[in-house]
C-alpha cells in the first residue's frame, strides 16, 4: 500500500491546497494530510477548526478518486510524523523558485534523518500559484473577496472569524 503525507498549517486549506491533493491522490492508495500544530505562527484557525475544514473538503476528493485521505494533528518532526502514518512519501507542493530552495534543504535534513522516506514535489496548477495561505488571511481581513482562492466553505468561515461573530 503507498501512503503518502501532505503535511502543511493550512490556515486556511486553499484551492492550491485543494489542486495538490487532488493530483496526490492520484498517485497513492492513501493520503495523510498533516495538519501541523504550529503554535508559533499563531494561527486564525483553531486546530480542531483546520481539521474540519480538511476533512469536509477532502470527503469530496476522497469519493471523486477513491483514494482514502484522512487529516492527521501533529507537532513532531515531519519525518517522525511520516513513520508514525507508515508513509513511503512526503509530498510537497511548490509555486515559485523560492519554495524549492526551502524545500531543498528540507529534503536533504529529511534524507539524513530517515533516508527511506522519499520527498515528492507537485508543482502547483499555474491558476493556483499565486495563492498563499498568509495571502488569502489580509486579504481577508481588509475586506476582500477570496472566493477564488478558497472553496465556499472556507470563505463562509474566514468571513465568520474575521466579523466576529
Amino acid at each position: 500500500m503507498r501512503v503518502a503525507l501532505y503535511p502543511g498549517t493550512f490556515d486556511p486549506i486553499t484551492l492550491g491546497h485543494v489542486d495538490i491533493i487532488r493530483r496526490a491522490a492520484a498517485l497513492v492508495d492513501k493520503l495523510v494530510i498533516g495538519v501541523a500544530i504550529n503554535r508559533d505562527k499563531g494561527p486564525l484557525f483553531t486546530l480542531e477548526e483546520r481539521v474540519a475544514m480538511i476533512e469536509a473538503e477532502c470527503a469530496k476528493l476522497s469519493a471523486e478518486t477513491g483514494t482514502e485521505i484522512v487529516a492527521h494533528p501533529f507537532e513532531n518532526l515531519l519525518i517522525d510524523c511520516a513513520r508514525d502514518v507508515g508513509a513511503q512519501i512526503i509530498v510537497r507542493g511548490l509555486r515559485a523558485v523560492a519554495d524549492f530552495e526551502y524545500e531543498f534543504q528540507m529534503v536533504g535534513m529529511n534524507r539524513v534523518l530517515d533516508d527511506k522516506i522519499e520527498t515528492v514535489f507537485l508543482m502547483a496548477d499555474a491558476r493556483r500559484q499565486a495563492i498563499a495561505s498568509k495571502l488569502v488571511k489580509e486579504i481577508a481581513r481588509l475586506g476582500g473577496d477570496v472566493s477564488k482562492f478558497v472553496t465556499p466553505l472556507v470563505n463562509d468561515a474566514l468571513k465568520e472569524r474575521l466579523s466576529g461573530t
